[in-house]
């Protein structure tokens, strides 16, 4: 007896963070690459902020999902699903998890290192998790972008994986995560 859709799905919370965090990462990687490449002027001091907002939204965000996911597990895989990929996909997605909450991180202990406040969307300031060093600084940036490069490969990694059991294993698996019920695009 084939399982009803709804214990084949993600909750609804579940799906909406997910693309909400995806659409959010899809927009700081770029912006994040273009800015760094700038003239520090005010203009882009004010796109620095919202970025720095941004990433912390997105670490909000991502601890929310993990506590939800605490409560409400993931539904199962597609029957049949060979050990090898159960396997890369528990690991892509931890990495992904580990990426949300360390990209963020970095960026915010670079910035404290760096005496420059992080202050999401003006509605309050964080504290500064370390005092200003400037080595501190530079290291904790650098390892902002590496993180950021790594999530945007298992990102690719992740869609392609996910894609793939779409149109070649045809099993239906983007209905897990659709925002719009059962999926049948391929």
């Amino acid at each position: 007896m084939a399982q009803p859709l709804s214990s084949r799905r993600y909750n609804t919370v579940g799906i909406v963070l997910h693309w909400i965090i995806a659409l959010m990462i899809f927009g700081l990687f770029p912006v994040g690459l273009w800015m760094s490449s700038q003239e520090i002027s005010p203009q882009i001091l004010t796109i620095y902020g919202l970025h720095k907002a941004g990433g912390i939204t997105v670490l909000a965000l991502a601890l929310f999902r993990i506590a939800w996911r605490l409560f409400n597990p993931a539904p199962p895989l597609p029957p049949g699903m060979p050990l090898a990929q159960k396997i890369a996909s528990h690991v892509v997605h931890g990495l992904l998890y580990v990426g949300m909450i360390a990209i963020p991180m970095a960026g915010w202990l670079g910035s404290s290192a760096a005496g420059f406040s992080v202050s999401p969307f003006g509605l309050f300031t964080l504290p500064d998790l370390v005092g200003k060093d400037k080595a501190l600084s530079k290291e904790m940036f650098e390892l902002h972008e590496v993180f950021a490069f790594i999530v945007m490969g298992l990102v690719v990694f992740h869609i392609g994986a996910a894609l793939y059991h779409q149109f070649v294993q045809k099993d239906n698996l983007l209905a897990r995560m659709s925002l719009f019920g059962q999926s049948r695009l391929g």
